[in-house]
């Protein structure tokens, strides 16, 4: 335990739980960015091998990843510091 008060977790007025951060915006940031490793070795991959339909799909689908990322941080930081939004 730590020596910090546990915060009790608040619920929106339907029973929902309030959380700073989404599990869905979570999920967007950390397996996009899975994603957006493989999309750029398979890339690389594609230029060295000189596959080049192979490059410009990976570097398609490698905006496309970035824009969702982007998308997610920004849907986690739209609201105030202190305050929380119901989760799922």
């Amino acid at each position: 335990m730590t020596s910090e008060e546990q915060l009790p977790e608040e619920t929106s007025a339907t029973g929902k739980p309030m959380v700073g951060a989404t599990p869905r915006d979570v999920a967007h940031i950390r397996l996009g960015s899975f994603a957006l490793v493989a999309l750029i070795a398979l890339g690389v991959l594609g230029l060295v091998a000189g596959i080049t339909w192979l490059t410009v799909v990976m570097a398609v689908l490698a905006v496309v990843v970035i824009v969702d990322i982007a998308l997610a941080v920004r849907r986690q930081s739209r609201t105030a510091p202190n305050t929380t939004t119901e989760a799922g």
